[in-house]
């Protein structure tokens, strides 16, 4: 790959790394939100509700219009909603009379910059002349996961030196990353996923397709098996460890982002020994295994132990998937990767709310609710099965 596309490559390592910043430094905030705004836990919910709804339909109208104005300029945009969300946070709440209305403006502005970020990035990379487009995915959807673990450790080293109060400082810092890379999209090479004059497949084209649909069943059920626990891994360790807060979530949230980067770095590094769709199999195998582990445990240390080893197992079954779809669905371009997010989106956001429901039956057990959740990775597997006995390489 010559080295002006390698440039190329880098900035999308960067721009996942954007999207982690916009969907996890501000939930690091949010009794920061509430006890400097005097905002109730309910309207942080809603901060939670706005950014993931409109990320969704960030990710189903992108699709319409992606193409119209090409990669570049929608990557631009992206990163451009994303800093000016990171700028707004701290300006618009004491600009405004109500200091809520301040925060849910810079949550939505950011929020379109996620939802962008998150349908672009990965055809981009996908059109780039690499290699081994496998490989490439998983070490792309990878920096997603250190960009997690970069704004848990030095946002939580940065309030620990020189105070929480001193946030907006840390979201102005937090800023430069996307303004930086907005300026270098400006100018790297970009391709396009179809060949010069080939026609890419229309969405009423894919629809018709069942592999489209499977693989759709595929992601969702990809989102919900890492969010599921993911969600709850802050819990687990300061139930296991009987630790702050603070520690609970570096050993928690981020040994999860770990695991889970180690997983994609793994297969990045050494995927093309790997059949991908095995090893989506065997990653649904071992992702049963972690729950189990989790909810059976008697020794709460253990079930932390298992979040770290759910995190590892479900690390390539989102790149993978779309590594899949791209291989089985030539020509699917934008419209295809744009549905995958949304179906992924959908699956992040029911995985965690199907373990509450259940948990809440089960007179607020997490542990019932993890057990339950084993249909998602098991669902997983089915499909990839069915992928592979059509289009296994």
């Amino acid at each position: 790959m010559k080295q002006t596309y390698t440039r190329t490559l880098t900035a999308c390592y960067t721009g996942y790394v954007v999207q982690a910043i916009v969907n996890n430094f501000a939930p690091l905030l949010f009794l920061t939100f509430q006890n400097t705004y005097n905002i109730s836990m309910g309207r942080i919910t809603v901060l939670i509700t706005v950014n993931f709804i409109v990320q969704l339909l960030t990710d189903l109208l992108s699709a319409g219009f992606i193409d119209r104005i090409g990669y570049r300029a929608s990557m631009l945009a992206a990163h451009a909603a994303s800093a000016a969300g990171l700028i707004s946070l701290p300006l618009l709440p004491e600009l405004l009379p109500d200091p809520f209305a301040g925060l849910l403006i810079a949550v939505g502005i950011y929020a379109v910059g996620g939802g962008l970020l998150e349908v672009l990035v990965s055809p981009v990379a996908e059109a780039l002349p690499t290699k081994n487009k496998e490989k490439t995915m998983s070490m792309l959807h990878s920096f997603y996961c250190w960009g997690h673990v970069a704004v848990v450790f030095f946002s939580t080293v940065f309030f620990s030196l020189f105070g929480v109060d001193n946030w907006r400082i840390m979201a102005a810092v937090w800023a430069l990353v996307p303004l930086y890379n907005l300026f270098i999209f400006r100018k790297v090479p970009m391709c396009t996923l179809t060949e010069d004059g080939e026609k890419g497949l229309s969405f009423a084209g894919l629809v018709r397709r069942p592999t489209f649909w499977i693989l759709m069943g595929i992601m969702v059920c990809a989102g919900a098996s890492e969010q599921a626990v993911s969600q709850w891994a802050s819990a687990f360790a300061e139930q296991g460890l009987g630790v702050s807060k603070t520690i609970g979530d570096l050993a928690g949230p981020m040994f999860f982002a770990v695991c889970m980067g180690s997983s994609r770095l793994l297969y990045g590094l050494y995927g093309e020994k790997l059949n991908l769709k095995r090893a989506m199999i065997l990653s649904g195998i071992l992702c049963i295994f972690s729950y189990f582990m989790i909810s059976l445990s008697p020794v709460p240390a253990f079930s932390l132990l298992g979040c770290g080893i759910c995190g590892f197992s479900v690390g390539i079954m989102w790149p993978g998937t779309f590594s899949i779809g791209a291989a089985a669905l030539k020509g699917g371009g934008t419209v295809m990767f744009a549905f995958f997010a949304l179906a992924g989106d959908l699956g992040c956001s029911g995985g965690p709310a199907y373990v509450g429901l259940i948990a809440e039956h089960a007179g607020n057990s997490l542990k019932t609710g993890i057990q339950w959740a084993v249909i998602f990775p098991l669902l997983l597997m089915t499909g990839v099965m069915m992928i592979r006995k059509a289009y296994d390489k």
